[in-house]
């Protein structure tokens, strides 16, 4: 069994792609880790497209790469970042592999942790998509989303600092001040950290609210697919059913 990870951000898949192989060494013995690829095709390609709204064209592009994935011998595939999730989920012909969808899974675990309300934090795109406010639904779980301002503040971090690699400790008391507002005033009893980049900046040790790492939970996930503990996944991208 093959793993492919579909990257859109450096980031954000190494630490999927760490993750998934660490995950082997501490399960599977020294060394150890199922087969693993990773497609990196760079973001800007995309940055435009993502800019002019054209999800389309984003989608053609993450397709390109699910297709060499699968070229690859891969025999399933996950994207470890959460706003590529709003192209995928777009009307379109099939890809080329079955994937985990990162949305379900984050849901998932937030519904085996019992949390009712869930605060998402992560680019402006997945702040404003439709992604969690589908999937968290889909469980019984209310999302809440941050303030005008917060949005733009959040999404200023993830992408002059976070994708280049910067990890400031301004943006980080940033974070955590407004994931403290949201616990108080909104009643939030979780975070989904929901740009793939964002747990390498706000730990489980600092939240004010215990924690929905997209990023980590996803290569959890396509481990235990990959050692046959979860099925093997269906979707081929395209709208999910509520």
């Amino acid at each position: 069994m093959r793993f492919g990870i579909l990257a859109h951000s450096a980031e954000g898949a190494a630490l999927c792609f760490l993750t998934f192989c660490r995950e082997g060494f501490r399960r599977m013995g020294p060394h150890m880790h199922p087969d693993v690829m990773l497609d990196c095709a760079a973001l800007a390609h995309a940055m435009p497209a993502w800019d002019a709204g054209d999800h389309q064209t984003v989608r053609a592009i993450l397709a390109d790469g699910v297709q060499r994935l699968a070229e690859g011998g891969c025999d399933f595939f996950a994207c470890p970042d959460n706003t590529a999730h709003i192209a995928l989920e777009l009307a379109g012909q099939p890809l080329a592999l079955p994937g985990l969808n990162i949305g379900d899974v984050v849901a998932e675990d937030a519904k085996n942790r019992g949390m009712r309300r869930v605060a998402v934090l992560g680019t402006r795109f997945t702040m404003d998509g439709p992604v969690y406010q589908r999937a968290l639904p889909a469980v019984g779980i209310e999302p809440r989303f941050p303030s005008a301002e917060e949005r733009a503040d959040i999404d200023w971090v993830i992408f002059d600092e976070l994708v280049e690699g910067v990890f400031s400790d301004e943006s980080r008391r940033r974070y955590i001040e407004i994931i403290a507002r949201l616990k108080r005033d909104d009643g939030c009893d979780g975070v989904a950290l929901v740009c793939t980049e964002i747990p390498l900046l706000i730990t489980p040790d600092v939240s004010p609210l215990p924690t929905l790492d997209s990023t980590r939970l996803l290569a959890r996930a396509a481990f235990e697919v990959a050692t046959g503990e979860r099925p093997m996944p269906t979707w081929r991208g395209g709208p999910i059913a509520g």
